[in-house]
């Protein structure tokens, strides 16, 4: 018997379910189920986390698709792509990323960084800026594939997540050169040693001399992520596209 909440097989005269404890003769009366458990609560295999697999988690579509939102995700997939496309393009020197409205809404999640990681020392602290403004859009992933089983919406993170990368390069660029305006107006060059984040970092690491092969790699990272968060956006709206109804 297996659970048709959470996957797991149980012993054919088990009355609940050894790890859910969902109680069988209770859930055949309000919605009857099968011997065998749906595919999207498949359990213990590998490649599944918690008896959902991952192809379910990221390609999901439902089988009937408001035809609205289907247009209103396909506006929002030009958007990406024509914004990547800006972005990536403009190459670390254009610094599209970091004069982007986008900007704004990453700076804080990078100021809370250093708040979040400040227990963990000055070389943690100072890294936490670059962790926090990449961590909060994988949490909205992970909401999203998760809580909401929305892969459009993940990808869309996704999306967001490599253009973390793209915004970050420009400052690892500068940890040498500090010619970059920082908050208050100052630059590294006229700010104390440890007020711009990648020059102490390389610094303290002593990998100041590689701050532009960093960079470029970070943009490199970014621009390959945005990609394919485009692809998988773009897999799923065509899905979408064939099941609106």
């Amino acid at each position: 018997m297996n659970c048709p909440k959470c996957g797991f097989e149980n012993p054919s005269e088990q009355q609940e379910c050894l790890r859910c404890g969902v109680i069988f003769s209770k859930v055949k009366a309000a919605t009857p189920f099968s011997e065998e458990a749906p595919d999207d609560f498949s359990g213990g295999s590998e490649g599944q986390t918690h008896g959902v697999p991952w192809q379910e988690l990221i390609l999901r579509v439902p089988d009937k698709v408001n035809s609205t939102h289907v247009w209103g995700r396909a506006i929002v997939l030009l958007v990406l792509i024509l914004w990547g496309g800006k972005l990536i393009f403009s190459g670390i020197t254009g610094n599209a990323a970091g004069e982007s409205l986008l900007h704004l809404a990453n700076l804080p999640f990078h100021e809370f960084g250093h708040i979040l990681f400040r227990p963990f020392g000055s070389f943690i602290t100072s890294l936490g800026g670059t962790l926090g403004q990449l961590l909060v859009p994988l949490v909205c992933l992970a909401v999203l594939l998760w809580q909401t089983r929305d892969p459009f919406g993940g990808a869309v993170c996704f999306w967001w997540f490599g253009e973390n990368f793209l915004d970050i390069a420009p400052y690892i660029n500068d940890a040498r050169a500090g010619v970059l305006p920082l908050i208050g107006g100052n630059t590294g060059h006229s700010s104390p040693y440890g007020f711009h984040d990648w020059e102490f970092l390389l610094t303290e690491s002593g990998l100041l001399r590689y701050d532009h092969i960093l960079a470029n790699f970070s943009q490199a990272v970014g621009s390959l992520l945005m990609a394919l968060a485009i692809a998988w956006a773009g897999y799923i709206l065509l899905q979408q596209y064939k099941n609106r109804a």
